[in-house]
């Protein structure tokens, strides 16, 4: 469980509440049903329409890595590729070979037995960055359903606002439905602009840089690998990996 990705959420909504408070407003103002509905419908909406099937589905699956951030352990890469390297030295390539049905994760997989088929250096890595950088993209494009939603969730809440003002107008003679109208008008535009900047853009960028870790993980492996490849020596490995770790 990410802990400071709770904590922020909470701070972020206790912080408006208690203002609503303080400023002596009631909080039941703030809940405003039709309000939400037109701020969640109209953005998901938008989002849907500008999204392929396929994109709209894996960047909602992704949201738990707000929370539940993916597996990435730097340390076992380096031990793993650690231990391969004295392998290849002692005993060769193909010696390799019986650890690959070992590995749970298809691009370590794959790289691995690249190297045992005996890939020239360039030729692995060149083959394995390109599956990196299919990787990269396919998850940066599903994260960025959050960033469209950052920027369209303002823009509905003010067509919310619209709406709420066209009601008013319509009952100008009868002043008991003003104060709905007005309360919708306006919390529809905090619902836009709250749920851009508290919940939306903040989801985006986390998603982005869990994206840049599991990215470096698979860079790393693919430097060990080619390392191995080329005959170095598994402690410089070692050492040059290390080097990704901050």
């Amino acid at each position: 469980m990410d802990k400071i990705s709770v904590l922020g959420l909470l701070v972020g909504i206790l912080a408006i509440i208690g203002g609503q408070i303080l400023e002596g407003g009631n909080v039941g103002s703030l809940s405003q049903p039709t309000a939400l509905l037109i701020v969640l419908g109209g953005t998901l909406g938008a989002v849907m329409l500008q999204s392929p099937y396929a994109t709209f589905v894996r960047g909602m699956r992704m949201v738990k890595w707000v929370w539940l951030p993916p597996v990435v352990d730097y340390p076992t890469v380096i031990r793993q590729v650690g231990n391969w390297s004295q392998v290849s030295r002692r005993e060769g390539l193909l010696a390799l070979e019986g650890m690959i049905n070992q590995l749970k994760d298809d691009f370590t997989r794959k790289g691995l037995q690249l190297l045992v088929d005996g890939a020239e250096p360039e030729r692995l890595r060149e083959v394995l960055e390109v599956e990196i950088n299919t990787f990269e993209d396919e998850l940066r494009l599903s994260a960025k359903i959050w960033e469209a939603a950052g920027g369209y969730s303002p823009t509905i809440g003010i067509l919310g606002a619209v709406m709420g003002l066209i009601h008013v107008m319509e009952n100008l003679s009868d002043p008991s439905k003003l104060g709905t109208g007005i309360a919708v008008a306006f919390v529809a535009t905090i619902y836009g602009v709250g749920l851009a900047n508290l919940f939306f853009l903040p989801i985006a960028n986390k998603l982005k840089a869990h994206i840049g870790r599991l990215v470096v993980q698979r860079e790393m492996m693919v430097d060990g690998l080619v390392g191995i490849a080329n005959g170095d020596n598994p402690r410089i490995i070692e050492s040059r990996l290390k080097g990704y770790i901050f």
